[in-house]
Parts: structure tokens; C-alpha cells; sequence
């Protein structure tokens, strides 16, 4: 008896969805998930106990610009002229991978911070900028009202409704498409609520100073008004994963949650250091990469856009060279603790903060860091590394260290690379304190060429091992392996004619005056 036999028609695989979330300003011990007791986030818990959690990611720069212009482009800050600098313009050269994926047939988009602070396209007259945001096209901007059914649980939190702009963005997805959805909150930015903490049951015995930071009250409630922030930025990725989970997509989406620098602190945030540059990392994609791991690899946010091109099959060509290397084998090789033996030291670095100094000048810094050891090289030992102790205000030249004549601390008028806050308040206001002296100096205070930290024994980066003898081998072989990238990716502060030419760039926010040093 003849049979009939239907042809079958080969399906290409259904290529994955991607959700980045990305915090603003949150240190890597700052989970629920790594032990913190004064912070609940249980959507990143969800993601890092089914996924991947990673102890050893650290941003491009201790500052957002920068930072995020490395994950975009794979390549270092310094690579990128003024387009890794932090309010300086974006260059169309600079091709973030997310304009690939939509050139793959990627449904693209945003919502909250992108690729900020940049000045992009503002007229035709701007021929060399780039138009639009190297996070990709925010399409829509569904925010809170004040009084209208406004949940938000700090007054500082932004009216964002991150949750309602993503699944307006699926929502207009055309069926079939896979999408790359870039969630940027801007929390826990500054600045906070004072005292939001209480309302929100937290108490400050709770609290985990670092110890780089005075123990007292001020300081822990101050860090109780962060955890605030960054459980707010967690309740949205939260339903952004049950939305994705009651749509049947959960399962063919590759959910990373990090954040772009460390934590808006003295001796945080703006600084090379771990609390500055070592940020929480969680992947989730259960068909490819095997949960419930912990892993140990050094892991760079140039890493990220060879890595995620490579999983979605898309091509690199029409970016520039990346200096990150695709981490998919450890995305997928179902192993925890080190899973890639070659992979041995991870580079970061920061120029201009704000502006903080005379001339607008930065604080140039370069850090390697290998599975123990931290080297930082300041470029300008001289300058100071949180800015000019002074500020001129209208012409004016300001109090030593911004302390006004009652005695209380004026943040715009001194340390400016640090962001206002009732911490740094306390450690210029008792700056003669014997008893927060030392926590001053550790911020404030000029700083020697090299710094060498022993990571696993010294994780608030105290106990400065650079020229100790019993150190010397770790610091010449780091010392070495650190020039020899700096040269290989053509960093201009040592290959190049101008050493200074990141000083040089224009910065397109609100400037300040400050003494010659």
C-alpha cells in the first residue's frame, strides 16, 4: 500500500530574548542573595538561586558614563576618546552591540537611564553624534503622578514607571520577534530620602558598615536609605519576571542583573577601589546555561557585548575592536568556582568624575585585578583623589573643605567627585575627631602612585601593600601585565602624543570653579 510521506519543514531555533537590568550605583555585597541583612531583594535572589550567581564582576569604571560605554561597546573607557567619558558626547563610531541585534531582527528598547550622562545628536549640526541613546530607543514614558495611585516608597525614588514602560514595549513587540530590553533605573542614585528607612520597618542595628566608614548612626541610616533604593529598582525587576513568566517567555529569556558601579559613598563610588568598581551579577537562561551555580571567574563589563553577540548569533562587523572576551563557556559549562582557568585579570580605570578640580581636570586611575590581588596606579598622585578641598562660588573662594561658618559642611564646595550625603557631611564636619580622622583621610586625603590590596584579606582595600618587600613579585608581575594592556589597547595616557587629551574633552553639564592646586 503506498504511503504518502509529508515533507518536514526544518524550524530554525528560536533565538533567546534578553532583559538587561541594571542598577545605578550598588555595590556587589548589596543582595539579599550574598548575605545582606539590612536588604531584601528577592527578584535578584530568584535569578542568581535558578541562574548563575557571579562573586567577581566588575564595571568598566567606577563611574556610570564610562562604565556603561564599556558594556556597550566591549571595549575599555579609555578606548573610546570622549564617548567613555563621563558627560562628554557620543561618537556615531562607537557602535553599541544593541544596534546590531535590531539590524539581527531584535525588537530593541529602554527604559530609565541608558547610556548616560552622554550629550548626544541635539541638531544636523552634530554630524559626527550619535542621535539616540547607546542603550537604545526609549518607547514610552509611563511615570507616576504625585498623589495618583504613587507607590513609591522614597520621595527621591524617580517617577519612572519602569514595570508599565517594559510591558508597553512588549506589549507593541510584533509576534515571533525576539527582543533585547535594556531596564536602567536610576535608583539607588542619589539623592535619598533622609530617613525613608523608618517607614519602611528597617532598623539600624540591621545595618553593615564597611570598613572604610565610621560605625555610628548617621552613617547607618544613610546606608538604610540606600537598601530603600535598591529594593525599589528589585520590585520592578520582579514584575518584569512574572510578567515575562505569565507569558509563557521566561524560559527562552537570558535575565542579567548588575549594576553600573559601586555604591554613592565616600570611598566608593567615582574610586577603583572594590566597593567602587565590583558590582552584583546574576544570569538566568535555564534551557542553555545550567542554575544553581556560583561562580568565581573574573568577569569585565567589556566582557558583555562580545558574549551576548556570540549567544544571539550575531555578527560584531560595524563595531570597532573589542578588547572583552566572550564568556559563554563559562555561561555554559555547568561548573562553579573557577570555571576558566586562562582567564586570570579583569581592567578598569576612571578619568573625569565631575567636576571637581581646576581646569576641569580628572583623577586618572588604571586597576588590575587578578583572583587575589588589587593593583591601582594613580596617574596624578598630586591631585586629589575626590576633588579640590575648595571650591570659588561666585568669585568667591570657599571654607576648607566646604565647612560654612556654623560649622556644617556645604557639599558643592568641596569634594565634589563625591556625591552629597549625610556621610560625606560627617567626615568634613569631624574632620578633627580623632575618632573619624582616619575615616576622613581614607577618602579625601591625597594618595600615594600605587596601591597593592590583598582582596581576600583586605576587602575595604585598607591596607595599602604596595613597596611592602613581602609583596614585591605580585607587584611587579601585576604592575607588568597592567602596562602591557594599557599599551596593547592604546590607552593615550601611555601610547599616544597627548597624555592628557581625556583632560581636554568637553563636558556638557553644569560646571565649577575651583583654585588653581
Amino acid at each position: 500500500m503506498f504511503q504518502s510521506c509529508q515533507v518536514q519543514k526544518k524550524t530554525e531555533p528560536q533565538r533567546p530574548n534578553i532583559l538587561l537590568a541594571i542598577s545605578d550605583d550598588q555595590s556587589f555585597p548589596h543582595t539579599s542573595f550574598s548575605g545582606c541583612k539590612f536588604i531584601n531583594t528577592p527578584a535578584f535572589d530568584r535569578i542568581a538561586g535558578e541562574g548563575i550567581f557571579f562573586t567577581n564582576c566588575y564595571a568598566g569604571s567606577p563611574g556610570s558614563a564610562p562604565s556603561r560605554s564599556s558594556l556597550v561597546t566591549g571595549r575599555y573607557h579609555w578606548q573610546n576618546e570622549q564617548s567613555g567619558q563621563h558627560s562628554s558626547s557620543w561618537m556615531k563610531k562607537y557602535v553599541p552591540f544593541i544596534d546590531l541585534l535590531e539590524r539581527n531582527g531584535y525588537y530593541t528598547g529602554r527604559t530609565g537611564k541608558g547610556v548616560a550622562p552622554f550629550r548626544y545628536a541635539q541638531s544636523d549640526n552634530d554630524s559626527l553624534w550619535r542621535k539616540d541613546d547607546a542603550g537604545g530607543v526609549e518607547h514610552s514614558r509611563i511615570s507616576y503622578t504625585e498623589g495618583e495611585n504613587d507607590e513609591r516608597t522614597a520621595t527621591g525614588i524617580s517617577p519612572n514607571n519602569y514595570f508599565e514602560n517594559f510591558r508597553h514595549f512588549m506589549e507593541n513587540r510584533k509576534t515571533g520577534d525576539p527582543f533585547f530590553f535594556w531596564y536602567g533605573a536610576h535608583e539607588p542614585h542619589r539623592k535619598y530620602e533622609k530617613g525613608s528607612w523608618k517607614r519602611m520597618g528597617k532598623k539600624l542595628e540591621d545595618a553593615e558598615v564597611p570598613g572604610f566608614l565610621p560605625d555610628n548612626e548617621v552613617i547607618r541610616g544613610d546606608l538604610l536609605d540606600y537598601a530603600v533604593e535598591i529594593e525599589w529598582f528589585d520590585l520592578h525587576l520582579g514584575r518584569m519576571i512574572q510578567y515575562l513568566e505569565e507569558k509563557g517567555e521566561l524560559d527562552n529569556t537570558i535575565i542579567i542583573v548588575t549594576a553600573d558601579n559601586g555604591m554613592p559613598f565616600p570611598r566608593a563610588k567615582a574610586n577603583c577601589f572594590e566597593y567602587g568598581v565590583h558590582v552584583p551579577l546574576a544570569i538566568r537562561f535555564p534551557g542553555q546555561f545550567p542554575g544553581k551555580r556560583v561562580v568565581e571567574d573574573l568577569i569585565s563589563f567589556a566582557d558583555f557585548a562580545p558574549t551576548l553577540l556570540e549567544l544571539t548569533g550575531t555578527s560584531a562587523e560595524g563595531m570597532l575592536p573589542m578588547s572583552g572576551k566572550s564568556f559563554r563557556n563559562i555561561l555554559e559549562s555547568g561548573r562553579s568556582g573557577i570555571t576558566d582557568a586562562a582567564k586570570k585579570y579583569i581592567f578598569a580605570g576612571r578619568e573625569r568624575h565631575s567636576c571637581s578640580r581646576w581646569n576641569n581636570l580628572g583623577y586618572p586611575q588604571r586597576m588590575i585585578r587578578d583572583n587575589q590581588y588589587m593593583l591601582i596606579w594613580n596617574m596624578h598622585p598630586n591631585r586629589w583623589p575626590a576633588g579640590a578641598p575648595r571650591a570659588i562660588v561666585n568669585g568667591r573662594l570657599m571654607p576648607l573643605y566646604g565647612i560654612d561658618k556654623d560649622g556644617k559642611h556645604q557639599s558643592e564646595w568641596a569634594f565634589t567627585d563625591v556625591d552629597a550625603s549625610p556621610s560625606k557631611s560627617l567626615l568634613a564636619e569631624n574632620h578633627k575627631n580623632p575618632e573619624i580622622k582616619p575615616f576622613f583621610d581614607l577618602s579625601f586625603a591625597k594618595r600615594p602612585e600605587y596601591e597593592l590590596y590583598d582582596i581576600l584579606n583586605d576587602p575595604y582595600c585598607l591596607n595599602n601593600l604596595s613597596e611592602n618587600p613581602a609583596y614585591c613579585r605580585v607587584e611587579v608581575e601585576l604592575r607588568s601585565v597592567l602596562v602591557k594592556e594599557l599599551e596593547r589597547s592604546e590607552d593615550p595616557r601611555l601610547v599616544g602624543p597627548d597624555p592628557d587629551i581625556f583632560d581636554t574633552y568637553i563636558r556638557y553639564a553644569p560646571m565649577r570653579e575651583f583654585p588653581k592646586e
